[in-house]
């Protein structure tokens, strides 16, 4: 049988299989024990395992378990549909590995034929829990993480078609990939087969775990160096490659300029860069070009001398001289008026100053990095910026990613951030649920890492005492957004799914703490960031026209920022 993008069957006979009997304290489906574990302590396991054994023997022993799960399943299978087709009774495996909570599965390819001995298949995962458990223990990684799910996915197919089937991750989330992709066929058509095939068979653990033992503690250490940097956390492939070039900026006295969007932690770059050089010891003094009134940034950036305007009444210093020896930040270096554009550049060629009101010069020894959020070739093509101060300041350009393009990041940061307000409120909490991180994690993020810091302060505020900070803590952008669930009846049946109705989605806008204009102006900026800026597709998601949307987009404090995904 053959099948392309396979539709499923209606899966109700296997739903049926699933009894809860709580007086017994049992769960089954069919006649097979099962239970419900929390993903979170299945992670730590596996950390358990890693730490004790390294990843080739944790590995080996958590497919084997996913390799057995597939064989039992694959024996129900084929009861529950034995008078179906080959390929509807095959897919009772995905359909079982998404009613128990492991994985989404879409069919991709399936070509099989039992009596031939044929067989290939193409299936796509996503939100598998082992990946994200991995990567909450590890980090990013480099290979695969879904042992336990490849396993289970070999040994259901092996089962079922009565010969090894050999199934491979081709791409993982764990490795920044947006979904997982197997790839399985008889493992006599894998070249490479003897690099997989060991993981499936048993192997005594004590003749090699002193051994192993010492390789992980060498391996950890490293790991751990790599990558860290106090006021900087990020875990995603584009975080790194940004820390690199950051990194190698820093050991040279090149002049950086960082760019982004508002919002996704250039100074914490910056203050990375400075920590790195060997001017770490020095100070590191920002200033945001775009808070200081025109007439005041060259007193701030050069100082000024007694008496060189009204109020004028002392000599001070300015930003320059008090970074001598350090780094000097300059953030939305776009906004500063052209006046002060010119010293600035005569101060970065000539690393010489002067006091406003003083004819004498003072010799500085700092390293200026600068930040913008706008395009500043535009900037000098209009006229706003000097052409010699952007080729001066463009010598080592480093793009900072927004958060929607480095989402592996968003747990770690998050959790730091509920460590930092949980202090700071004096209030101690269990963490963030599975389903709040997963909104999280699936948000635009417009306002990107310090979006995330306002909402998990606001839910840290909301949370009660020693509890969880929940989806309906952080913001109504997320809890309106809540999923189908499953539920389970008092016999023990799964109740058809259902969604919010309208009370309850009052409820939560009402519990929000928003204001309707503030409700209204979330969902418009959702709306266009969803469809990438084209306010015809923002208007078709909100029911409305084009003319309705942009008059409610200038009512709204103007046009709406557009932005595209990468």
């Amino acid at each position: 049988m053959k099948a392309t993008k396979s539709a499923y069957p209606e899966d109700a006979d296997l739903r049926r299989l699933v009894r809860f009997s709580a007086e017994e304290g049992t769960i089954w489906l069919a006649e097979h024990r099962m239970l419900l574990l929390h993903a979170a302590s299945l992670g730590s396991l596996r950390k358990e395992l890693v730490d004790s054994v390294g990843f080739e023997q944790a590995r080996r022993i958590l497919t084997r378990m996913g390799y057995a799960s597939g064989i039992r399943d694959a024996e129900l299978a084929r009861k529950i549909r034995a008078d179906a087709s080959v390929t509807d009774a095959f897919l009772v495996g995905p359909q079982l590995h998404m009613l128990e909570g492991s994985v989404r599965v879409t069919p991709i390819t399936l070509d099989m034929d039992i009596s031939a001995g044929r067989f290939f298949g193409e299936f796509r995962w996503e939100n598998s829990w082992e990946s994200a458990a991995h990567v909450r223990e590890f980090g990013a990684q480099i290979a695969p993480a879904c042992w336990m799910l490849i396993g289970y996915a070999s040994g259901y197919s092996s089962a079922f078609m009565g010969k090894f089937v050999l199934f491979k991750e081709i791409e993982c989330t764990a490795c920044g990939a947006p979904s997982c992709r197997i790839v399985g066929r008889p493992v006599e058509e894998w070249p490479d087969a003897d690099q997989h095939t060991p993981y499936y068979r048993s192997e005594s653990l004590v003749s090699r775990m002193l051994d192993l033992r010492s390789e992980v503690d060498i391996l950890r250490s490293s790991l751990e160096q790599q990558y860290k940097v106090d006021n900087l956390i990020g875990e995603s492939p584009a975080f790194h490659q940004t820390f690199e070039l950051v990194s190698r900026a820093a050991k040279t006295s090149v002049t950086v300029l960082l760019t982004g969007e508002t919002g996704v932690g250039k100074e914490r770059f910056a203050r990375a860069l400075h920590d790195l050089s060997d001017r770490a010891r020095g100070p590191f003094v920002a200033v945001n070009c775009a808070a200081l009134p025109d007439d005041l940034v060259e007193s701030e950036l050069f100082g000024v001398e007694k008496g060189a305007f009204t109020g004028a009444h002392a000599s001070r210093a300015g930003k320059f001289e008090r970074a001598e020896g350090g780094t000097l930040f300059l953030d939305e270096i776009g906004d500063m008026p052209l006046p002060a554009q010119a010293k600035l550049l005569r101060a970065l060629q000539e690393s010489e100053i002067e006091r406003l009101g003083d004819d004498r010069t003072r010799r500085v020894n700092v390293r200026v990095v600068t930040a913008t959020n706008i395009d500043l070739l535009t900037a000098v093509k209009t006229g706003r910026f000097r052409s010699d101060l952007f080729y001066r300041l463009n010598v080592y350009p480093i793009p900072v990613p927004p958060l929607r393009e480095r989402a592996q990041d968003i747990p770690a940061l998050a959790h730091a951030m509920l460590e930092r307000f949980g202090t700071l409120h004096g209030k101690r909490l269990a963490g963030i649920t599975d389903k709040a991180m997963g909104a999280l994690k699936a948000f635009s993020w417009p306002g990107n890492v310090r979006e995330l810091e306002n909402m998990i302060e606001r839910g840290v505020i909301l949370a009660s005492n020693n509890g969880w900070v929940e989806v309906e803590h952080l913001s109504p952008c997320l809890g309106g957004l809540a999923e189908r669930e499953t539920g389970i009846s008092a016999t023990g049946k799964i109740e058809p799914p259902r969604t919010p109705d309208q009370r309850e989605l009052c409820n939560i806008i009402l519990g929000s703490g928003y204001s309707l204009d503030q409700i209204e102006s979330m969902l418009l900026e959702e709306a266009v960031n969803r469809e990438q800026g084209n306010l015809a597709g923002a208007a078709r998601l909100l029911g409305i026209s084009r003319p309705q949307i942009s008059y409610r987009l200038k009512r709204n404090q103007g046009e709406p920022r557009r932005t595209t995904k990468a």
